[in-house]
């Protein structure tokens, strides 16, 4: 028997089919070999996804950049505009470091 998140997972890949919403992340290779005894065949992870993928992992990298400032990890700022200003600090700063360590 299948597992919650399995069944889950397998919904949510059916939904977003049915869109038309393509795949930017691959699919782990038990499930592509899996899919491929089943009709329909392994979703292709072509060039543009791979694109597409590798931009998502710039904004991935950037959110966990900014998670690292303890006070925005944790919201413990009592207004929004101070929350705001510390994102906008913090990500001046990473933008600053990462062109003073490529020159």
């Amino acid at each position: 028997m299948a597992g919650p998140a399995r069944a889950v997972r397998e919904l949510g890949r059916a939904w977003l089919r049915e869109r038309g919403v393509a795949a930017t992340i691959p699919e782990r290779d038990n499930q592509i070999a899996h899919r491929r005894k089943r009709p329909g065949g392994p979703i292709d992870f072509g060039d543009e996804q791979r694109q597409r993928y590798r931009g998502r992992n710039v904004v991935e990298r950037c959110f966990n950049k900014l998670k690292q400032w303890r006070g925005l990890a944790m919201r413990s700022d009592k207004t929004a505009r101070n929350h705001h200003s510390g994102q906008c600090l913090a990500a001046t700063l990473h933008w600053v470091q990462t062109f003073s360590n490529t020159a």
